[in-house]
């Protein structure tokens, strides 16, 4: 199974570590740092294949700040298959204010990161989590069949579109997750974190506020766990 994905299967109690590396540089709060992501098992940076699409574990890496948990996803159909994430308008219904999501990046276009913080109250992995493709999402009313892919939470039932930018389905939440901007170097087939575009991180007057900032050579980040139902 991959690396870096997250969970919407129970029952899985594998625990991966991704670490992630950063050239030493200071946090302001005007910059956002870059941030490579590297495979702790092999202590090499994140390849195309570590990430197994629509995969079901657990696992987050901190991105701006510390504590600061992030889904890495690579997405595809029912059938397993990448599919290519375009760049969207996205809505902030609390606001009517619009943003442009980041679209997709590797080689087929399909991964894309966000905030695992919860918009409404700050709920974190494992109680938000993905349901791939075909699942069905307890106490929604979503089916299998009418499910592409979307986030959701126990706390309170709020659920998300990474497909279209990390956008409301339903509520009780206001703001969509906040998108992390990946870039990825083909020549080398590696994937950084580089900033975040969307409404502020759940808790915070700021991305780059309210936290600790990521600091020295490397950051360990831990599988979540198990998703509750």
């Amino acid at each position: 199974m991959g690396i870096i994905s997250i969970a919407a299967v129970a029952g899985l109690s594998l625990r991966s570590l991704i670490q992630n590396i950063i050239p030493p540089q200071e946090v302001t709060s005007s910059t956002f740092p870059t941030l490579t992501l590297v495979n702790s098992k092999t202590g090499q940076p994140i390849k195309t294949s570590d990430l197994t699409v629509n995969s079901p574990e657990i696992v987050v890496f901190n991105y701006p700040l510390q504590n600061e948990p992030n889904f890495l996803l690579r997405l595809g159909n029912s059938s397993g298959q990448d599919i290519a994430i375009k760049s969207v308008t996205v809505k902030i219904p609390a606001t009517g204010q619009t943003y442009t999501s980041p679209g997709g990046v590797g080689p087929y276009k399909s991964v894309v990161a966000s905030s695992a913080i919860c918009q409404h109250l700050g709920c974190v992995p494992p109680e938000i989590h993905y349901y791939p493709p075909g699942t069905s999402i307890p106490n929604t009313g979503i089916s299998g069949s009418s499910n592409h892919g979307l986030i959701h939470c126990n706390c309170h039932g709020s659920t998300y579109d990474p497909i279209n930018g990390f956008s409301v389905v339903t509520g009780p939440t206001t703001h969509p997750l906040p998108s992390v901007v990946l870039s990825y170097d083909s020549s080398s087939d590696t994937y950084k974190a580089v900033s975040m575009v969307g409404p502020t991180i759940y808790g915070h007057s700021s991305d780059l506020s309210g936290g600790s900032a990521i600091s020295g050579t490397s950051t360990e980040v831990v599988n979540e766990g198990t998703p509750s139902t």
